[in-house]
């Protein structure tokens, strides 16, 4: 038997120390910048097991792993709907409580999450003759170098669309209607990809929600039009043609 195995502790297996020494907050004297900053690493927990299943997905729609893919998909849907309870908390803290250590936070701003920038990369449909996409990295000053890369190897792998368009190739032209409108086995996954940007733009909805709480007109720490940036793109969508296709004939 492994030793280190024999000897691991909870605590120790998920590195508790290092993951509760993480909560360092700049304004000592602000009581709710804890929560504030809790709420936030949880998000990135989130996200990162968000790409984890949105990777696999894509993965197995390319190999033909459908059922797989399904459960995937499904996995997300419970993920994003545990995203939506993790914004709950931040409803009890009141405008003038975060205006205590909003200040601490610089030029720091949930829009500079590096991770949520690539499960939209990784979920959203692209034109590969426009190369616009490629070079959003570039513009965003603020991301690390290891990060950059990261989402520069995202915006040119395939995507969640790519992967259900493999799924579909082959078949015969009234089985990709029908799945697109939801029909048959290929349909589920049409349906499970709706329902991953469902939920990804109901907590985008929410977050809106939240930020006009906290900063009513006010704009956003990096210098964003705050709620009304967010406002403004809460409804993009990642499949634009599944949804187009409910109710139409292709």
């Amino acid at each position: 038997m492994n030793p280190t195995t024999t000897s691991l502790t909870y605590g120790t297996y998920l590195r508790l120390p290092q993951l509760l020494g993480q909560q360092l907050p700049q304004a000592a004297a602000a009581h709710d910048e804890h929560l504030f900053i809790t709420v936030h690493q949880v998000h990135e927990l989130w996200f990162k097991q968000l790409l984890v299943e949105l990777t696999d997905a894509r993965d197995r729609m390319l190999t033909g792993e459908n059922a797989v893919a399904l459960r995937r998909l499904r996995r997300c849907h419970e993920i994003e709907r545990a995203l939506l309870g993790t914004l709950e908390p931040l409803d009890t803290m009141a405008p003038r409580d975060f205006r205590e250590f909003r200040g601490a936070l610089g030029t720091a701003s949930g829009g500079q999450s590096a991770q949520f920038h690539e499960i939209e990369a990784l979920s959203a449909h692209r034109d590969p003759a426009h190369s616009a996409h490629r070079n959003r990295p570039r513009r965003m000053r603020w991301l690390t170098r290891a990060e950059r890369a990261c989402l520069d190897r995202r915006l040119l792998e395939p995507t969640l669309w790519d992967g259900y368009l493999a799924a579909l190739a082959g078949h015969p032209g009234v089985v990709r209607t029908a799945a697109f409108r939801g029909e048959g086995p290929l349909g589920e996954l049409a349906d499970a990809l709706l329902g991953h940007d469902e939920g990804w733009a109901r907590w985008r909805a929410r977050h809106v929600r939240v930020v006009e709480r906290q900063l009513g007109g006010e704009r956003g720490t990096a210098g964003s039009s705050g709620a009304a940036y967010l406002r403004s793109r809460s409804e993009e969508r990642f499949f634009p043609r599944l949804w187009e296709a409910r109710g139409a004939v292709l």
